[in-house]
C-alpha cells in the first residue's frame, strides 16, 4: 500500500458529515479542556488557596446544620397539643371479613385468624371518615378549647364518668397521636381489657379521640353496654399541687428545652403518672393485652428484666402501672421527672425514670409498693417479642408455641407487645399470639379451642 492511501485511510470521507461533526466537536472540547488547565496553572497559588478554602466551605455548611425548635413562649397550657410523631401507625393491609351493619358489632368467624395489623376498623369509623382516609394520610388536626371552657371542663367530665358507683375498677390509657393512627392494635387492647373486666370504667385521656370520630369508633363497646370515654386532658389540672405544675409552667413560657424527644411522648409518661396520682386505678399503654383481671392489684409496678445472678430486677417498665390515689411513690415519680428532665435521652422520662426512682427508695420510707416479676406483664422481651406472631415450623415447634402459650396465660396478667419492635409484625396462624387473641377478643363468635 502506497504512502498516499495510508494517508488518506485517516481523513474522514466527504460523504460522512456526521462523523467529521462529532470529531470537530470532540477536538473542540479538548482544546477548552487544555485551556482551562493552562489558566490554572497560571493563577497564583494564593488564588488556588481561597478557590479550596471556598469550595471546603461550602461543602460543611451543606453537610452540618441545626434544627431549632419553636419558642413556646406564646403558647398557653390550653392551646398545647401533645405531637403526633410519637406513636406508630398500624395499618391494615389484609382486612378480615367482618360483618358490617349499622348498630350490629364485627363479628370475627372461628378460623379466620386476625393478623394485627390485619382485622378491619372500618365499622368504628364513619362513612365521611372512611373517605378521607381513601384521598388523603394528613393528621387529623387535634381539637382545641378556648381556656375560658377548658377550665372546669375536664375534672367535671372526670369526676362524672368515674363517680359511676357502677365501675369496677378504673383504667386509663393515653393517646397522643392523631385519631387516624388509632389502629388494630389498639382497637385489640380495648377489647382485650373489656374481656377481663366487663364491668370496668376505661378512660382514653386524649385530644383526637375526644371527637365526634373518636366517639364512633368506641361506639361498638359502649353499644354492648362497657363504659369507655375519651376525654381531653388538661394538663394545668393535672399537675396543679405536684411537682410538675412549676415544670409545666416554664415550659408553656419557653424555659425548657424539650429536646429531640418529641414532646408529646414525654407528656404521656408525666400524664399517665399524674392520672394515677389523682384519680388511681390502673394505667395501661395501647400496646398492652390484658390477660386476666388486674382490680386486684394494688401499688404494683412490673420488672422488666432481672439479674441472672442475684435474681433481683435490673429495669422496671412504666407500661402497666397499678397505684392507690395519692401513693407517695407516685409523687416522686413525679419530683423525678421535674427535676431530671431530658427531652433528647429517649426512655429517660418513662421506664428508665422509675428505674431510678425504686432504685434510690428505701423499704423503711414507708412506701408500701411491690415489684412484680416480668412474666406479669412483660413475659417476653422487646429482643424477642417477634417469636409470638410467628406460626410453627414443624411439630417440635408447634407444641413449643403451645406450651409458649400455656406458660404466659397461667404466669401473665397481661403481654406488652413492644409496638416499636413489632408494630409490623403479622400475627400467624397458631402463633401465641393467634391464640391470645381469639381467647381475649370481644368481638368474636366463638373462642379458640385448646388442644390437648
Amino acid at each position: 500500500m502506497s504512502s498516499t492511501d495510508d494517508k488518506s485511510s485517516k481523513v474522514t470521507p466527504v460523504g460522512d458529515p456526521t462523523t467529521g461533526f462529532f470529531i470537530l466537536l470532540f477536538r473542540s472540547a479538548f482544546n477548552v479542556k487544555e485551556g482551562a488547565v493552562d489558566a490554572l496553572h497560571r493563577l497564583p497559588t494564593s488564588a488556588l488557596a481561597l478557590l479550596l478554602l471556598f469550595l471546603l466551605t461550602f461543602n460543611g455548611l451543606s453537610i452540618f446544620s441545626v434544627r431549632v425548635s419553636p419558642p413556646l413562649a406564646m403558647i398557653s397550657s390550653d392551646m398545647i397539643r401533645p405531637s403526633t410523631e410519637a406513636m406508630h401507625v398500624v395499618r391494615a393491609d389484609d382486612p378480615l371479613p367482618v360483618v358490617m351493619t349499622h348498630t350490629r358489632l364485627p363479628v370475627h368467624l372461628k378460623g379466620e385468624s386476625p393478623s394485627l395489623p390485619g382485622r378491619n376498623l372500618s365499622f368504628y369509623r364513619s362513612k365521611s371518615a372512611r373517605r378521607r382516609r381513601r384521598f388523603s394520610r394528613k393528621i387529623t388536626p387535634l381539637p382545641t378549647f378556648p381556656a375560658a371552657q377548658a377550665k372546669g371542663r375536664f375534672s367535671a367530665r372526670m369526676k362524672g364518668f368515674l363517680g359511676n358507683s357502677s365501675c369496677k375498677g378504673k383504667f386509663f390509657m393515653t393517646w397522643i397521636s392523631s385519631l387516624d393512627s388509632f389502629g388494630d392494635r389498639e382497637a385489640f387492647a380495648v377489647e382485650s381489657l373489656f374481656s377481663s373486666h366487663p364491668a370496668a370504667c376505661l378512660v382514653i385521656v386524649s385530644h383526637s379521640m375526644d371527637s365526634t370520630e373518636g366517639t364512633q369508633m368506641l361506639r361498638p363497646f359502649t353499644e354492648k353496654g362497657f363504659k369507655a370515654t375519651a376525654i381531653s386532658p388538661d394538663f394545668a389540672y393535672l399537675f396543679k399541687n405536684t411537682p410538675a405544675q412549676l415544670w409545666f409552667s416554664r415550659l408553656v413560657k419557653g424555659s425548657v428545652d424539650p429536646g429531640e424527644v418529641p414532646l408529646g411522648q414525654n407528656l404521656s409518661n408525666l400524664l399517665r403518672l399524674s392520672l394515677l396520682y389523682k384519680y388511681g386505678g390502673v394505667y395501661l399503654d395501647t400496646d398492652v393485652v390484658v390477660l386476666r383481671s388486674l382490680t386486684q392489684l394494688r401499688n404494683v409496678i412490673g420488672a422488666q428484666t432481672v439479674d441472672g445472678r442475684t435474681g433481683n430486677w435490673s429495669r422496671l417498665n412504666n407500661a402497666v402501672l397499678a397505684f392507690d390515689k395519692g401513693h407517695p411513690l407516685l409523687y416522686k415519680f413525679i419530683e423525678e421527672f421535674a427535676l431530671t428532665f431530658d427531652g433528647s435521652k429517649w426512655g429517660h422520662n418513662g421506664p428508665y425514670l422509675v428505674s431510678r426512682v425504686v432504685g434510690r427508695v428505701n423499704r423503711r420510707d414507708g412506701l408500701n409498693f411491690t415489684v412484680v416479676p416480668p412474666p406479669a406483664f412483660y413475659p417476653v422481651d422487646w429482643s424477642r417479642v417477634q417469636s409470638l406472631f410467628k406460626g410453627p415450623r414443624g411439630q417440635l415447634h408447634s407444641k413449643w408455641l403451645l406450651d409458649k402459650y400455656r406458660h404466659i396465660s397461667r404466669e401473665s396478667y397481661a403481654v406488652h407487645l413492644w409496638n416499636r419492635q413489632s408494630r409490623r409484625m403479622r400475627i400467624e396462624k397458631d402463633s401465641v399470639m393467634d391464640r391470645i387473641l381469639w381467647e381475649h377478643c370481644v368481638f368474636c363468635t366463638r373462642k379458640v379451642e385448646e388442644s390437648l
